[in-house]
């Protein structure tokens, strides 16, 4: 039998003291949860290649920590009218996850505030292209190294996005006619 004595102390106002700063102690810790995005595929494909080109459609993994995506289209004919752009989360299948969106492209660009969903979908690859001026468009269009880790704070930090496998398809009209498609596929892990 064990037989526990307190001497001139109040061993409740003790405990109850060392309870509360335990508590307060891990009430005071912050758990910080980091997703990091990876590219996984990336699919470029012309339907009338009167229209257009891919000279290349690529992913590359330089080393463990930096890893970029990389596109040209060399438009031989003008203007691209619409896009429709649409991101896509797998569950059971790819399913519509928050966007699709049709836009004009010119009067996109013209006024990115004109469509909230197009401009954070830009957003996502518009430092590392030359798309940032008004139409015509009478060159090439060039994605040219956009790193996972831009991605990676665009879609944890800027609009925060649960883990999962996504999926970005985008499909370039020219006179009501589809012309090109540009699919892209990561995680968010």
């Amino acid at each position: 039998m064990l037989v526990i004595q307190f001497r001139d102390c109040a061993p409740t106002t003790t405990f109850k003291k060392s309870i509360g700063a335990r508590i307060l102690l891990v009430s005071s810790i912050s758990i910080q949860i980091r997703a990091d995005f990876e590219y996984t595929n990336i699919k470029c494909t012309t339907v009338d290649a009167s229209f257009s080109t891919f000279e290349h459609c690529l992913l590359k993994s330089v080393n463990r920590t930096y890893k970029y995506g990389s596109l040209k289209v060399n438009l031989h004919q003008l203007p691209v009218d619409k896009l429709n752009l649409a991101l896509y989360k797998r569950l059971n299948g790819s399913k519509p996850f928050l966007y699709n969106v049709t836009i004009d492209a010119c009067k996109f660009v013209l006024n990115r505030n004109s469509s909230p969903v197009a401009a954070f979908i830009y957003s996502l690859f518009s430092p590392y292209s030359h798309m940032n001026h008004p139409c015509p468009y009478n060159h090439d269009v060039m994605v040219d190294k956009a790193p996972t880790s831009h991605l990676n704070h665009q879609l944890t930090n800027v609009l925060p996005f649960p883990k999962g496998h996504y999926g970005f398809s985008s499909i370039w009209h020219s006179k009501r006619i589809k012309r090109a498609y540009v699919n892209g596929y990561g995680t968010l892990s």
